[in-house]
C-alpha cells in the first residue's frame, strides 16, 4: 500500500471510532429551522459536505487549468 491510501485509511478509522464516541442528541438551528440529532449523524454530515466540496474544488481547479488558464486570474 502507499502512504496516501495508509494515511486515508488512519484518518478514515480515526473519523469512524470519533463519531461512534460522540452520539448524544444536540439541537441544532439555522435561521428559524431547529432540529434535533445524534451527534454522531452531525459530524458524518459535516465530514461529508467537506468532502464533497474539496472534491468539487479540485474538479474544478483541474477544469480551469486543462482549459490552459491560470487558476487564480479571472
Amino acid at each position: 500500500m502507499n502512504l496516501r491510501l495508509t494515511l486515508v485509511l488512519i484518518l478514515a478509522t480515526m473519523a469512524v471510532l470519533f463519531i461512534a464516541q460522540n452520539s448524544n442528541v444536540v439541537e441544532i438551528g439555522f435561521l428559524s429551522w431547529r432540529a434535533s440529532m445524534s451527534s454522531a449523524l452531525l459530524i458524518f454530515f459535516t465530514l461529508l459536505i467537506g468532502f464533497l466540496l474539496g472534491w468539487l474544488l479540485h474538479s474544478y481547479l483541474l477544469y480551469r487549468k486543462s482549459k490552459g488558464g491560470s487558476v487564480y486570474s479571472r
